[in-house]
């Protein structure tokens, strides 16, 4: 019985299925359903799987859209700098907390109609802000703006954990991640040259069209993901026959009737007090922090002398992030396959703790990353070193985001987005805080003790991966007596 709880972390059977002719076990055991999304070929999940991750791009730099634009934003609506802010931080907060609405809603309805509604919130509310007269209703625009974009967010492992193996999660999550990192540094620079060369307005108007054309191709690439049936074998005559393309654009194939949006709902409160899930949206959320601290620090100091930058220049500088988000793709991903792949060699239902060892590398780079960019900014070095350090900590953001991420969802695979929406409600709520007073933090202790005070929050956090793996077994076992993972193994018993 007390095994139970464990072979739910990876997934939900009982059962062990080799694929092919390799020996190679492989989990989840799929049915011989042709339409389970364990079945689809390479090429439909791939274009499936690339749509959204384009989504979860432009939610990011829909989130960074007014963060270059806050000058002309006063000047504009003749606001103090408080009220411009909030536009850039209650649209990252409700990032984070539109996911309590979007993620109840798909277990009722399915994945792909509610993608195709979040797309039309978020280019609806794109071209309201694009027209908004004044100050109140750009405010709004922002905030609803925010709650489509986060659908793009707490929602994207799940469907990776409904589409691929295993042995292939932490490749395929990669995926996401540097799609949402791409968004995050990459939605500065875009952004800069917009608001420099058509204004503010079309920042927003930019994303209403990039939404736009996405919530089309959504509507004929996505394919529904929910898989409501029970994954059996099902006998010769009885296996169900392959839905055409045209059948797989019904809005109805996705839904639950067993689903509750309630009882979802108060899931995803009661998963709130599981300690790993608490402590990766901690973690995650400190760094992204770190990374508007960085970016609102470099903005403050390179438009200032000795440097005198525009904001196009600026904007350019958060290439360097981008570059060490794409060098952490081996690291953050192929690598804790890897890990987990040679831990099966010694246990059919390895245990998810295992991939925490990736965390090694980004544990050593992102916070002497930090330091390397506090310290040369302090200095007033040249570029090259605040750029190196940024590179350093965006490698070991995407990275970690990556590793922790894929571990949450091993560890509660049945409720992967109940569990991702704390973890990034928990991180929008640090990064939204941040975003207000980073100004006033660096203003007071200078860069030199903040960027230090930064990288020791880092250390301290990332210390608490040695407690999670060497106790993590114990951990899963207590979480597996409340909330919903109790049902799971209720469910295992009967």
């Amino acid at each position: 019985m007390s095994d139970k709880p464990q072979e739910t972390r990876v997934n939900d059977v009982e059962d062990l299925k080799t694929a092919g002719e390799t020996g190679n076990i492989r989990l989840p055991v799929p049915s011989n359903d042709p339409n389970d999304p364990l079945n689809w070929s390479l090429p439909i999940k791939v274009s499936v799987y690339l749509t959204v991750c384009f989504f979860t791009f432009i939610a990011n730099v829909n989130g960074s859209n007014f963060t270059v634009a806050i000058v002309p934003l006063r000047r504009h609506f003749h606001i103090d700098a408080t009220d411009a802010t909030l536009l850039v931080g209650l649209n990252v907060l409700m990032f984070g907390v539109g996911n309590i609405f979007w993620v109840p809603l798909m277990r009722v309805l399915g994945k792909r109609p509610v993608y195709l509604m979040a797309l039309t919130v978020l280019t609806a509310a794109n071209i309201w802000s694009a027209f908004a007269q004044t100050w109140g209703s750009l405010l709004g625009g922002r905030v609803l703006s925010g709650v489509g974009a986060a659908c793009a967010d707490a929602t994207v492992p799940s469907l990776v954990a409904e589409m691929f193996f295993f042995d292939q999660r932490g490749h395929c999550m990669m995926f996401f991640h540097v799609a949402l990192a791409s968004g995050l540094f990459l939605g500065p620079l875009i952004n800069a040259y917009i608001v420099g060369l058509h204004g503010w307005r079309w920042s927003c108007g930019f994303i209403a069209i990039f939404s736009g054309v996405l919530l089309g191709c959504t509507f004929f690439l996505v394919r529904e993901t929910q898989y409501t049936k029970a994954r059996v074998q099902h006998p010769e005559d009885e296996i169900p026959a392959k839905r055409s393309y045209m059948g797989w654009l019904s809005p109805t194939i996705g839904y639950n009737p067993q689903g509750h949006f309630l009882r979802t709902f108060w899931d995803i409160l009661r998963m709130a007090t599981y300690p790993p899930v608490f402590w990766a949206g901690i973690l995650i959320g400190c760094f992204v922090g770190w990374t508007i601290v960085i970016q609102i620090a470099t903005t403050q100091t390179f438009t200032q002398p000795p440097y005198r930058w525009t904001t196009g220049t600026v904007g350019l500088f958060s290439l360097s992030a981008f570059i060490g988000a794409i060098l952490s793709f081996y690291a953050g991903g192929r690598l804790i396959d890897l890990i987990a792949n040679r831990a099966r060699r010694h246990a059919s239902h390895p245990r998810p703790e295992i991939r925490l060892i990736a965390l090694l590398i980004p544990a050593i780079i992102g916070p002497l990353g930090v330091i390397t960019y506090g310290q040369c900014i302090a200095h007033q070095t040249t570029w090259v070193g605040p750029a190196f350090g940024f590179g350093m900590h965006a490698f070991a953001l995407t990275a970690l985001s990556n590793i922790v991420v894929t571990y949450v969802v091993d560890c509660y695979s049945s409720f992967a987005g109940e569990a991702l929406v704390i973890v990034f409600v928990i991180r929008n709520a640090i990064a939204c805080v941040l975003s207000m007073y980073s100004s006033d933090w660096i203003a007071e202790q200078g860069a030199s003790i903040v960027f230090g005070e930064m990288a020791a929050i880092q250390y301290f956090l990332l210390a608490w991966a040695l407690v999670l793996f060497y106790w993590g077994p114990a951990l899963l076992k207590f979480t597996a007596g409340y909330g919903p993972m109790l049902r799971v193994r209720l469910l295992q018993n009967e």
